[in-house]
């Protein structure tokens, strides 16, 4: 199986899945796949670190706060991150964040994500083994 993201439509939302062979494949396939709403991934330089962390009760909850968590990176920051390392531990998560400050001209970004929802949060691992890891994006 290979890591990767999808987009689902969901009226003037957007879904996103991750896949992943790890829960923190899926993680970060999903962060990839909020990243892309805005911009083109390719476009995004990896110069600049940033270091998160999360915490939540169980992993549905995690995702939601990992999401929002670059969301929020994003707006104080004024960043686009293209890149993202994980590392869970039990429903910790550890992160760098990987990107650059937006430049309009390059980026020409498409929309402001507000959050991560709860619409169709789900985490769970697939009957082929591989992890999914979804949620709806208010943009």
């Amino acid at each position: 199986m290979t890591a990767r993201w999808e987009h689902l439509d969901h009226g003037a939302d957007i879904g996103v899945r991750g896949y992943g062979d790890s829960l923190e494949d899926a993680f970060v396939q999903a962060a990839l796949a909020m990243s892309s709403v805005v911009t083109d991934l390719d476009k995004i330089a990896p110069g600049e670190s940033i270091a998160v962390e999360c915490c939540a009760p169980e992993l549905d909850l995690l995702l939601l706060d990992w999401l929002n968590e670059i969301v929020y990176q994003m707006a104080t920051r004024n960043m686009l991150f293209g890149a993202f390392d994980v590392r869970i531990d039990d429903q910790h998560l550890f992160a760098q964040l990987h990107g650059e400050v937006v430049d309009r001209e390059k980026h020409r970004p498409a929309v402001e994500i507000k959050g991560a929802t709860f619409t169709e949060l789900k985490v769970y691992r697939a009957e082929n083994g591989e992890w999914v890891a979804q949620c709806v994006i208010d943009v």
